[in-house]
């Protein structure tokens, strides 16, 4: 698609901004109205990228194509004072945001609005190669964010649904989640388990397919 040109990076920065930010916006949100305050007292409820961003997570996302912002950060007693769901839609929010921005991109390249052209200047890319690399990038955002291994979103939708007899055996792998998380991705492929390849690319392949009208 863009490769490794400037142009890349470009569009990499950009959709960082926005997708990092209105997705931990939508966390924010969510727990606000879903009776916690702690977001806006911690100077997260607001769409400025700087209150949002982690250095780490943002390269990750340009260089490795996933990546993560910084936890917003609730207080679980008053959400699940508010509602016994009210922590698994907190997490929910930020991946349904991802899929909504995706789904806007979609929206000018299925209709024909924006045609592949040529790049006049391969600083910057053109209008159809960043509206389909902020469609793809946004569904790998949140393909990646549904894992169900902490400290991903996926975790808190997993305890959420599991069944009560199961939980116990969870709450036992659940400290764990992080190294597991680090393990598939970096140790995998070395045992020949590859979780982009295997899971996450094909989801996001199909899912964007449907999008853009079978293109």
């Amino acid at each position: 698609m863009l490769n490794n040109s400037p142009s890349y990076f470009f569009s990499g920065i950009l959709t960082l901004l926005i997708s990092f930010t209105i997705h931990e916006f939508a966390h924010a949100w969510t727990a606000t109205k879903l009776g916690d305050d702690t977001p806006g007292l911690y100077g997260r409820l607001t769409l400025n990228p700087i209150a949002h961003l982690d250095i780490l997570g943002s390269l990750m996302l340009i260089f490795a194509g996933f990546g993560w912002a910084k936890p917003v950060p609730v207080n679980t007693r008053k959400l699940r004072a508010h509602s016994s769901s009210a922590l698994m839609l907190v997490a929910l929010s930020g991946p349904i945001s991802n899929f909504l921005l995706a789904a806007l991109a979609a929206i000018p390249l299925r209709f024909g609005w924006i045609v592949p052209t040529a790049a006049k200047v391969n600083l910057f890319p053109t209008p159809y190669q960043f509206f389909l690399y902020f469609l793809f990038t946004n569904l790998g955002l949140m393909v990646f964010n549904l894992i169900p291994l902490p400290p991903l979103d996926g975790e808190e939708i997993l305890e959420f649904v599991l069944p009560q007899a199961w939980k116990e055996q969870w709450n036992t792998i659940k400290p764990y989640g992080p190294y597991i998380l680090l393990g598939l991705f970096i140790l995998g492929p070395m045992i020949g388990f590859n979780l982009v390849e295997v899971l996450i690319s094909p989801i996001i392949s199909k899912i964007g397919y449907l999008l853009l009208g079978g293109m």
